[in-house]
């Protein structure tokens, strides 16, 4: 695993950025910032520590995908932990080979640190080799999505 850092400064309070980022009010706005990793992103369940958290999309051959994830940490407004396991292929998680293997136990991690109504948003993510270059190049870019969205 790679490890990457990623940060951004946001022009509004942490409670706006976790909100929007998160999608906790509304799915809608986390849907608009990881568009630019993929257009139809969403996800499927909770944010709550210990929960079991599905990051979706469809691929380029109409079929469902993602990670299989769990919210290791949720402390809202300054700090969210995902530990990914597995894979989704369609309707099937896969937990276990030599496809999850590369990702077990990655971890994404958010941290906002608020100042004076200004936002830092920091993202460390594990990413394997063959995503080194994706991610980036469009981290950044989605990041400058998320702060656009909760600037407005």
């Amino acid at each position: 695993m790679k490890k990457l850092k990623f940060k951004v400064t946001i022009n509004a309070p942490s409670h706006k950025v976790y909100d929007v980022m998160l999608g906790i009010n509304k799915k809608s706005t986390y849907e608009a910032w990881t568009a630019l990793f993929n257009p139809t992103s969403t996800f499927e369940g909770s944010w709550n520590k210990g929960n079991k958290i599905l990051f979706l999309g469809i691929d380029e051959k109409g079929e469902k995908g993602g990670m299989v994830s769990k919210i290791a940490e949720n402390i809202p407004n300054r700090f969210v932990s995902i530990q990914h396991y597995g894979l989704l292929k369609g309707d099937k998680e896969i937990t276990e080979g030599p496809e999850v293997e590369k990702w077990a136990n990655g971890f994404e991690n958010y941290s906002f640190e608020e100042n004076n109504g200004t936002t830092i948003v920091t993202v460390d993510l594990d990413t394997t080799e063959d995503f080194l270059d994706y991610m980036n190049q469009t981290y950044p870019k989605a990041l400058d999505k998320l702060k656009e969205i909760c600037e407005k």
